[in-house]
C-alpha cells in the first residue's frame, strides 16, 4: 500500500494540499502539512494535492 508523505523540511505551509484533500492533510504541531489520514481522500485527490504542491514536497511512499 502506498501512503502520501510530506517532506517537513521543504513544506512552506501554503495549505494547498488541505484545500484539495482536507480529509487527508492538515497542519501538524510544527505548522507544516502532514498526511494524517491517507484514506480520508481518494487517491486521485491526493495525487492532485501532490501535483499542485508549489514546492513538490509531497510524494508517495510504499509501505
Amino acid at each position: 500500500m502506498k501512503r502520501p508523505v510530506v517532506d517537513q523540511e521543504s513544506c512552506i505551509s501554503c495549505g494547498l494540499c488541505m484545500s484539495i484533500s482536507p480529509g487527508a492533510f492538515r497542519f501538524g504541531g510544527s505548522g507544516k502539512s502532514e498526511c494524517y489520514d491517507p484514506e480520508g481522500a481518494s487517491e486521485e485527490d491526493i495525487q492532485r494535492s501532490i501535483d499542485s504542491c508549489p514546492v513538490q514536497c509531497i510524494s508517495w511512499e510504499n509501505n
